[in-house]
C-alpha cells in the first residue's frame, strides 16, 4: 500500500496554509481603513500567495520547478511574519492576536520547510541515479 499524494490538497502545509490565510484576512478587517491600500493589501498579498504557490508548483510537474515555487511560498510567509509584527508595532493587532498568528506562520513554515528539503532530496537522487 502506498501513500502516495495525489493532489496539492492533501498536502498538510497547503491546508494550513489555508486556514492562516483566512486568520490574516479576519485580522486584516480590523485594521485602520487608511491603510486598505497599504500593509493591509500587502499581507493579503503575501498570504495568499503561500498557498497559491504550492498549488501553482504541484501543477508544474517538474521538481525543480516545484521547488521553485515551495521557495518563492516560503519567501512569501517570511514576508508575512514581517507585516505582521509591523502590524503589532503599530498596534493594529494585539499581543493574543500576534502570538496566534505567529505560530500558525510558524508551523507552516516547518512543515513547508520539511516539504522543501524532501523535493530537494528527490532531485538529488534523480541527477545522481
Amino acid at each position: 500500500m502506498t501513500n502516495r499524494i495525489n493532489s496539492y490538497k492533501e498536502l498538510i502545509v497547503w491546508q494550513k496554509s489555508i486556514e492562516l490565510v483566512t486568520e490574516v484576512y479576519s485580522l486584516t478587517r480590523n485594521f485602520p481603513s487608511e491603510e486598505k491600500f497599504g500593509i493591509v493589501n500587502q499581507l493579503n498579498r503575501a498570504i495568499v500567495s503561500v498557498p497559491s504557490n504550492i498549488a501553482e508548483g504541484w501543477g508544474r510537474e517538474s521538481s525543480k520547478n516545484y521547488l521553485q515555487f515551495l521557495r518563492t511560498s516560503r519567501g512569501s510567509l517570511m514576508e508575512v511574519e514581517t507585516l505582521i509584527l509591523i502590524s503589532k508595532n503599530l498596534c493594529y493587532i494585539n499581543e493574543k492576536e500576534f502570538e496566534k498568528i505567529t505560530i500558525g506562520i510558524e508551523e507552516v513554515g516547518k512543515i513547508l520547510q520539511g516539504l522543501i528539503k524532501s523535493v530537494q532530496q528527490k532531485i538529488t537522487i534523480t541527477e545522481n541515479a
